[in-house]
């Protein structure tokens, strides 16, 4: 089966700047994506290309079996079938609700422009409100037209910037899980661009962290987090620590908190130094253990806290622990390992 969507060594510049630099991905029909990644590492840059706002320096887009930009030339962002969501909503001001959906259909005959309207508006939630206008909604209720009216005209593929950044955090989860379900029902494939990994793993069937112009990674949200593919997915996915360690064979790592077992790759030989990924629920609490680390800070998150650990060798590890478990600033805390999932790197390869 063909990809819907096909991203093939995508560049794209600006000036003198390489804003992306050999992005390749594909995706399936119905399927929902998250490009992920810290501003400035051209995740935005991808979407513009994709709606053909942004000519390309090298690589190929192609939809649905057809090529829709590489260096020739670009299909015309209306004639691609592609919504877009934008950060500002871009809302009009002066038109009701209904009105604003409408202007995404103006070309389709009257009485078909009035089914779209109303069915759309319905899917999003906003039936009792289509009379208002833009200044009479809320934040969420405003991105709710901004998504009616990207859906309006039945696109192939939908593109949404940032569409969540002015929201607060409840409402932003809220939000993109209802966004999300109603994708799913209409088989909407999407792409979300984000610097949120919360809202990438709300969304996100899978997602693409972006750095510095490229794809580190284009996985799931479970691989993203317990098998990163580089040194800067782990540090940017999660919180977690790089512990040193060296290789004792294939299968054993020797770190200052235990020796752990696990699939060691094979570039990493016999007494390799290296790094090993260590999550918070990696290092468990435990009161009856011999081993020990002074509680260097602490931060409290309702159900559990987050104790950052100094160890003998002043390196820091994280440990999550539920919150009936309140230990003082420089007390020894006991712990154990327990690790999962073996994560190794390269002792000198930057996270940066």
């Amino acid at each position: 089966m063909i990809p819907l969507l096909q991203v093939n060594d995508l560049r794209c510049r600006y000036g003198d700047t390489l804003a992306v630099d050999g992005a390749t991905f594909s995706l399936e029909e119905g399927e929902l994506a998250c490009l992920l990644g810290p501003s400035g590492c051209g995740k935005t840059t991808v979407l513009r290309a994709i709606a053909g706002f942004q000519k390309l320096e090298t690589g190929t887009i192609v939809m649905d079996g057809k090529t829709i930009s590489n260096t020739q030339g670009n299909v015309a962002p209306e004639h691609r079938n592609v919504g877009m969501v934008f950060q500002d909503h871009a809302l009009f001001p002066h038109l009701t609700v209904a009105r604003n959906v409408a202007a995404g259909v103006l070309s389709r005959p009257a009485v078909e422009r009035d089914r779209i309207v109303d069915l759309t508006v319905e899917r999003v939630g906003l039936s009792g409100l289509r009379n208002r206008y833009p200044h009479e909604l809320s934040g969420g209720q405003q991105q709710r037209v901004a998504l009616a009216r990207a859906l309006a005209p039945g696109p192939r593929l939908l593109l949404m910037d940032e569409p969540y950044s002015s929201l607060d955090v409840e409402l932003r989860e809220k939000l993109g899980q209802e966004v999300r379900d109603l994708l799913k029902d209409t088989r909407t494939t999407c792409i979300l661009v984000t610097h949120d990994q919360q809202d990438a793993f709300t969304f996100g069937e899978v997602v693409g962290v972006m750095r510095r112009g490229a794809i580190e990674q284009w996985d799931g949200p479970y691989n993203l987090y317990h098998q990163p593919a580089t040194p800067f997915v782990a540090d940017f996915i999660g919180d977690g620590v790089l512990l040193k360690g060296i290789v004792i064979d294939g299968k054993h790592v020797k770190t200052e908190l235990a020796i752990l077992r696990g699939h060691v790759p094979h570039e990493h030989p016999a007494n390799a130094p290296v790094r090993v990924l260590v999550r918070p629920d990696d290092i468990v609490h435990d009161d009856d253990s011999p081993l020990t680390a002074r509680i260097k800070k602490k931060a409290f998150r309702g159900e559990s806290y987050l104790y950052t650990l100094e160890l003998p060798s002043g390196q820091e590890v994280l440990s999550l622990v539920h919150s009936h478990h309140n230990h003082d600033v420089g007390a020894p805390l006991g712990i154990k390992m327990e690790v999962k999932h073996l994560v190794v790197f390269p002792a000198a390869e930057r996270t940066q």
